[in-house]
């Protein structure tokens, strides 16, 4: 490929691409799905119950990564 038609087809295109475009839209993506299928995680742990240490510190965690997915998910529903 000349760089005319490199050229060209940037100003076809045209500006660059943004890193956004390949970073963080996808990012967001996932971080709105995580949101919307992590509280069924919570449940099966509500379900079998927060007895043990392990269990408790998993639903913890679980919670926490949750609000996280939430927040950074959360530009994906103005979309």
């Amino acid at each position: 490929m000349s760089s005319s038609s490199l050229s060209e087809t940037a100003a076809l295109l045209g500006a660059r691409p943004d890193i956004r475009e390949f970073v963080v839209r996808p990012i967001r993506r996932l971080a709105f799905w995580a949101a919307i299928v992590l509280p069924f995680l919570h449940l099966s742990l509500l379900v079998s119950g927060l007895e043990s240490r392990s269990t408790t510190l998993a639903f913890v965690a679980l919670v926490i990564l949750n609000t996280v997915a939430v927040y950074v998910g959360s530009p994906q529903a103005l979309e």
